[in-house]
């Protein structure tokens, strides 16, 4: 902390008020301290009213992300942070292009196939934050919860809006399709999304299966109706090796060593 935080003095409380009021709770956290410093250091009054509302205005965007990840449903907090990209099977060029998120903003998809621990969760997962990142929306499902979300919604008739609420979002993910058996309700759920997201809203799914093999999990009429429009403008990605999860655990870096 500097001087000029330790002997910054509280705004008046009419001022306070007045922020409160104008909903302003970024800036009158901060005032006290630029206040200080503007008058230390003799700031002309444009900068202080910048770097006022600056503070403002990064608070707010920090407040939204931070309300996008929570409405996002994202599985476990993996970022580019804990990603080694040398380790992954999908080659470095194609990493980084996917993470420039142009696809997304042509509305294209990405589908990425293969054994279970080839990171591909975790890869996706580190997409969507940055998506989430740079101002947009990510929802984020299994097959079998979005099943579940489109089952409840056909008992009251609200399929068109809630099919309308999840692709406000400009990125949604179906996660780990063909891990458990699915049936005519998960086809049915699979397809109103696929159809409603084409060529308007970026799709991202991971499977175990490729998704011309869809038609082995699921009805082949809504399975290959659905793989048509999905692969239609789609990077398609096929992951390989032995599960990275299952190396770090031979390795005896899956736990924390007991003392």
């Amino acid at each position: 902390m500097t001087p000029t935080t330790m002997t910054a003095p509280a705004l008046p409380e009419d001022l306070t008020a007045i922020l409160r009021r104008m909903r302003l709770p970024y800036l009158r956290a901060a005032a006290p301290e630029v206040l200080a410093t503007a008058k230390a250091q003799r700031w002309d009054p444009t900068e202080v009213l910048r770097v006022l509302l600056a503070e403002e205005v990064r608070g707010r965007d920090e407040a939204t992300k931070t309300a996008r990840r929570k409405a996002a449903g994202l599985p476990a907090g993996k970022t580019f942070d804990s990603w080694r990209e040398h380790d992954s099977s999908i080659p470095v060029p194609t990493q980084s292009a996917l993470a420039t998120l142009e696809w997304v903003h042509r509305a294209e998809n990405l589908a990425i196939s293969g054994p279970s621990g080839t990171g591909k969760t975790h890869f996706v997962e580190a997409l969507a934050h940055n998506v989430i990142d740079a101002g947009m929306r990510v929802s984020w499902f299994t097959l079998e919860s979005l099943t579940t979300a489109i089952g409840k919604a056909a008992v009251d008739g609200s399929i068109s809006k809630v099919i309308a609420r999840i692709t406000r979002a400009e990125l949604i993910v179906v996660d780990d399709i063909g891990m458990l058996p699915s049936g005519q309700a998960a086809a049915e759920a699979f397809y109103r999304l696929v159809d409603a997201t084409y060529e308007r809203r970026s799709l991202a799914v991971t499977s175990n299966i490729h998704p011309a093999g869809f038609d082995t999990i699921m009805p082949k009429t809504l399975a290959t109706a659905a793989v048509d429009r999905l692969l239609h403008h789609a990077h398609v990605i096929i992951t390989e090796g032995t599960s990275l999860r299952l190396a770090e655990a031979t390795a005896g870096r899956g736990v924390i060593p007991l003392n």
